[in-house]
Order: structure tokens, then C-alpha cells, then sequence
């Protein structure tokens, strides 16, 4: 028998329970898994504690996932220095997560013809916290109408900072009373103001982790426990291919492999909003019925990565991209599809297909069983215990119990049914929540 190579994830973490505890369980049943070559695999994991480090000092870890690096910058500098040095794998590029802020995506995204909402960044309301900012403002800013800009946009329209960030200071601006109370509210954050998609059909999510991708319909007035909306075939086959594209083309372009994407759909046409959430939330909270398919897309991912030693690609290379934008000779549907063949190309999807086929054709079967296992119940009540009072437990251990169920009993189907381990995830193409043609 071939020797087993011994891979480690190191898992970056905040305050989550939940998911780690899900990932950790999964890694710890898959056992070592032999890849199209003949090779045996055996992945680990292990939580990782943050502490001095020499540049120097040789990681122990093979990948990481991290999700502390966006606001903890002692972690993102080792995440840097990793990268750089000691080629481990990491999910999202620790360079382009430093600049991960709505604004250079809808940059980038509006240059490859995108119809993201027309924006404008607008100066801070008050000064920074810089001894050289009144002389540099008395100097050189312009002064400037913010009732005109509101005017050229047309009310409604949003007004949010430029980086993002769970919702924090984003405000509806339905009026002139609105908008000068909100740039009041602003202080020291950098605020766009972009058109609102007044009377959208479809508020749609896209989660996607390697190349696969998960629709899903989100409700954002709702409370959080109720946002994830379990409807499939909210959109058509040709906007749901469009959702798809555009996450995944956000994630190639950005070297973003765990990432999610929002999008307003009106009248078929598909409106980038939000596509900068490298730390996106998996929940079991949240994403209930589509919990499962999280932990099995980031399982599969990373030892896809391990096993084949797929090399990182953490710099932004726009050539190729900025190529099929500018070829005046493309329709939006062309640019879309030479867009779907570049992500395709990043993500190895063919190769990841292939390899999931032979290497982890189990998968599926085993994430079932652990779901509806006794040790996932456990993890649930804990969950729900940590997250809302007493008085609410039971009610919202039914609720998620519930919804876990629903994706039980839809899952034993496909599986009875015999669709392949990857089926049930978008790979460039429609997502679960979109109808085959």
C-alpha cells in the first residue's frame, strides 16, 4: 500500500462554534481518501492560536481558512507572510482581502460590464483622524453639492461605506431629509451613494467555495434565522446561470475561493450590489437547510487543493479579464460565457469534478448520515442555546430541526435518485435553487 500523506488545516477563527465543529467532525470521518493518481490522502485539523512569530518560522499547516484576517491584522500579516515564504494554501488571497472593499469590486466589475447600480464615492463627512487633514482640505478639496449628486442618481438610493461590513451603516435614502441625516450619521466612514433597484423581483445570494456555487433566496428585512428563503426555481435557468457567473467570476478575478455575492434581479436583468463578503456567514443559523452543502462544498474544496497540491494564485491578473471586456466584438452573453470559461479555468473545475468522482464518492452519503446523527442534534441545541435566550430555545430548535429535516429528506432522494457528489452543487452552471433546462 502507498504511503499516506498527512495534510493539516489550520482553521482561523473568531467566535464561530458551529461550522468548525461540523468541519472538524466531517474531516475526522472522511479518513484518508485516495486521489485519481493512486495517492492516499489524510487530512487534520486543527484551531490555531495567535502568537509572536519569527518571518522565518517554518507553519506547520498545509491550508488555512480563515476567518479573523478581515478585521485582526496581527493574523493577516502572518497570513501574508505564509503566502510569500512558505506557499500555504489559503482560501482567499491575504493581499486582495486587504483591499476587499465594495468599492474596488465595483470597480472591477463595472470595467467587465457588469450592471452594477450607478455609484458615487462621496468625501468623508468629518475629518479624519490625520494632523495634516485641515491644511490638505483647506487646500485641495473641492467643495461639492450632495443635494445635485442625490438629484442626478434619483431618490430612492442607498448611501454605504465604501468598505462594507455586516450591514454597518447602510441606509435606505428615500428623501433630502434622509440624506443629510445620513451623511450627518457618516462621522469618519467613506460613504457611496448608489441607486436603489427600485422595484426588484429577487434579492438573490450566491455563497460559493471553490467552484461551486449555491443560489439562494434572501430576505433582508426579515430576522437573521429567517433570511435564507428554502424555494427552488426562484429564477429562470438563464438567470440563474448569470448568478452563478458573476459570483464566480467576482472570485476568479479577486483570488476569492470562500466567498459570497448579492444580487438584485428585475425584469431578467441581474444587478451586482455586494460582492465583497471573503468572510462570508455559514451559520447553521442562518443557512439551515443549506448548512450541509457549506460544510461538504469547504470539505471537498480543501482537500481537493491538498491532495492535488494546487499551487496559490494570490495576485490580481486582470489581463485576461480586462481582454474579453473590451473585445467590442462580444455581447453581454458572450462576455458572460468567455467570463464562465476563465473561472472555470482558475477553479480547475473539469479536474475537481473528476477528482471528486473518484476520490470522495462517499461524501455524500456521509454528511447525510452525520446530519441526522445524534452528534449534529448536539451541535444544534448547543447552537441554538449560545445564539437565544431560554425562552426561545424550543422554538428555535423546532425551527432549524425542521428546516435540517427538509434538506434530510430532499437529500436521501437525490441520493436514491443517483445523482453524482457534485450535482448538487452549482459548477458552472444553474444552482440547485434553479430548474434544469
Amino acid at each position: 500500500m502507498p504511503a499516506t500523506h498527512e495534510h493539516l488545516i489550520g482553521l482561523l477563527l473568531g467566535a464561530e462554534e458551529d461550522w468548525p465543529t461540523a468541519f472538524e467532525a466531517l474531516t475526522r470521518r472522511l479518513g484518508p481518501v485516495t486521489a485519481p493518481d493512486g495517492a492516499r490522502h489524510a487530512v487534520s485539523t486543527e484551531r490555531m492560536t495567535i502568537e509572536p512569530f519569527n518571518l522565518r518560522d517554518k507553519p506547520r499547516h498545509d491550508l488555512v481558512i480563515d476567518r479573523l484576517a478581515h478585521w485582526y491584522y496581527h493574523p493577516r500579516e502572518w497570513l501574508k507572510k505564509v503566502a510569500l515564504m512558505d506557499d500555504v494554501y489559503l482560501l482567499n488571497s491575504p493581499f486582495t482581502f486587504q483591499s476587499m472593499e465594495k468599492h474596488a469590486a465595483y470597480c472591477a466589475l463595472m470595467r467587465l460590464g457588469m450592471h452594477v447600480p450607478e455609484t458615487v464615492l462621496v468625501p468623508y463627512k468629518n475629518p479624519v483622524d490625520n494632523a495634516r487633514w485641515a491644511f490638505t482640505s483647506a487646500k485641495y478639496n473641492k467643495s461639492f453639492d450632495l443635494d445635485r449628486i442625490a438629484e442626478d442618481l434619483g431618490y430612492p438610493m442607498y448611501m454605504k461605506p465604501f468598505d462594507g461590513g455586516a450591514w454597518r451603516g447602510v441606509s435606505m435614502i428615500r428623501d433630502r431629509d434622509d440624506l443629510h441625516r445620513s451623511y450627518d450619521d457618516s462621522g469618519e466612514m467613506l460613504m457611496h451613494l448608489q441607486q436603489a433597484v427600485d422595484g426588484f423581483e429577487v434579492f438573490a445570494r450566491a455563497l460559493t467555495i471553490g467552484p461551486e456555487t449555491m443560489v439562494m433566496k434572501f430576505r433582508p428585512d426579515e430576522p437573521m434565522h429567517n433570511r435564507y428563503a428554502v424555494e427552488h426555481g426562484f429564477l429562470s435557468p438563464a438567470v440563474g446561470s448569470e448568478a452563478v457567473t458573476i459570483a464566480q467570476t467576482v472570485n476568479a478575478f479577486f483570488r476569492w475561493e470562500f466567498n459570497s455575492c448579492e444580487m438584485l434581479v428585475k425584469d431578467g436583468v441581474v444587478y451586482p450590489i455586494d460582492y465583497a463578503n471573503a468572510c462570508p456567514d455559514v451559520a447553521v443559523t442562518s443557512l439551515h437547510y443549506y448548512f450541509p452543502w457549506a460544510m461538504k462544498a469547504l470539505l471537498r474544496w480543501s482537500v481537493y487543493c491538498l491532495a492535488t497540491d494546487r499551487k496559490p494564485r494570490t495576485q490580481v491578473d486582470t489581463t485576461p479579464w480586462f481582454a474579453v471586456a473590451d473585445d467590442e466584438s462580444l455581447e453581454y452573453s458572450g462576455k458572460l460565457a468567455a467570463y464562465q470559461r476563465l473561472a472555470d479555468d482558475y477553479f480547475e473545475t473539469e479536474r475537481y469534478r473528476e477528482f471528486c468522482d473518484v476520490a470522495l464518492p462517499h461524501i455524500d452519503e456521509m454528511v447525510l448520515e452525520w446530519v441526522d446523527s445524534d452528534d449534529f442534534r448536539k451541535l444544534l441545541t448547543s447552537t441554538v442555546q449560545q445564539t437565544y435566550p431560554p425562552h426561545e430555545w424550543d422554538r428555535f430548535e423546532a425551527h432549524f430541526g425542521g428546516l435540517v429535516g427538509l434538506w434530510l429528506s430532499d437529500e436521501k432522494s437525490r441520493i436514491g435518485a443517483g445523482e453524482s457528489a457534485t450535482d448538487e452543487a452549482a459548477i458552472g452552471g444553474p444552482a440547485p435553487a434553479v430548474p434544469a433546462e
